[in-house]
């Protein structure tokens, strides 16, 4: 397989995003990586998206789209143009899926979660597999005509998964450097779409992105493998590909990633608290190399912001941190 890359064409004016899920309260976390996405483009004159994933239907919370557009205003972020609905471009998604299927380059799987860990006498993850993940074994493949066989045979709603060849897949990655996975061995074929017929987020952000015109990719580094199976979805439907950006995540004291039940780090909760989200900001720019004082605007900040100044280690955000922004 030969190796993947960030677009080598030109870039007048860079477009970033923003790519909130509406799926539970942004936390302080979340703030870090807008910020970062949000200077990073700003500080070179592009542009940003704002999209809301909304693709998860069973996970998406009532009220959280709104709350997450208010999170970001509170951080003094602003995006180009409409809001984008990810939900509402189902038809360009679904349409991207069919071609797939169509040229070969996917199939309808029928498969279980609980089958397909069954399947594997001694499950275990791969080092660029995600969380919880077992690696797909192929049972599916050529065994069905099309969505309708394999509903039709199996008495089943099917997914969709891509045809993964064996290979490595390399990219290089604006932050962390060269990267290389082998997605066939650590994931298999993933899925492009779920049973219930939503494009799976693989193939979502690929052609949304690509629809929306997104040159550069800021984001946490826990999704770094996910950039390894975007490569292969973008190739696969003959789309550029942005340049990607992963940066370190910000953790508890014990090392511990936060979540979106951090309750105490909620930006909602901050917003409401009466904090002054100029505090928020200045703190997260200063640990991302950028001199400021106690308080600042993100404008301020994306002033004198280079994203090579960003320390490579986790950011920590344990009790003393806490103190230093007045939470308490």
């Amino acid at each position: 397989m030969p190796d993947g890359g960030p677009d080598g064409g030109p870039q007048h004016r860079p477009v970033g995003r923003l790519a909130p899920s509406p799926t539970g309260a942004l936390h302080l976390g979340h703030a870090r990586s807008f910020l970062l996405a949000w200077w990073h483009a700003r500080s070179r004159g592009g542009k940003v998206v704002l999209r809301l994933e909304d693709l998860d239907g069973d996970r998406v919370k009532p009220g959280m789209a709104d709350e997450a557009v208010r999170d970001l205003e509170w951080l003094g972020l602003d995006w180009d143009g409409e809001v984008i609905v990810q939900s509402r471009g189902k038809e360009r998604l679904d349409a991207a899926v069919a071609d797939l299927i169509a040229r070969g380059l996917a199939y309808p799987c029928v498969c279980t979660r609980v089958e397909i860990a069954a399947s594997q006498s001694a499950p275990q993850a791969e080092p660029g597999a995600e969380p919880g993940e077992v690696r797909y074994p192929g049972t599916c493949r050529g065994r069905f005509e099309s969505l309708e066989d394999a509903q039709r045979k199996s008495g089943r709603a099917p997914a969709v998964r891509l045809r993964v060849a064996p290979g490595i897949v390399r990219f290089e990655d604006g932050f962390a450097g060269d990267q290389a996975f082998d997605v066939e061995r650590d994931a298999g074929d993933f899925p492009v779409a779920r049973r219930a017929g939503a494009a799976a987020y693989q193939l979502a952000v690929v052609v949304d992105d690509a629809h929306a015109g997104v040159t550069e990719v800021v984001r946490g580094d826990d999704l770094l493998a996910s950039a390894a199976r975007q490569w292969l979805v973008q190739e696969a439907l003959g789309l550029p590909h942005p340049s990607w950006f992963h940066v370190p995540l910000v953790v508890d004291e014990g090392g511990r990633r936060l979540a979106k039940r951090t309750e105490a780090l909620a930006l909602r909760r901050l917003r409401e608290s009466g904090i002054d989200s100029a505090r928020i900001v200045a703190w997260i720019a200063r640990r991302s190399g950028v001199d400021v004082g106690d308080a600042a605007t993100a404008r301020e900040c994306a002033e004198r912001f280079d994203l090579a100044r960003v320390p490579r280690a986790p950011l920590v955000c344990g009790p003393r941190e806490h103190a230093e922004l007045g939470l308490g």
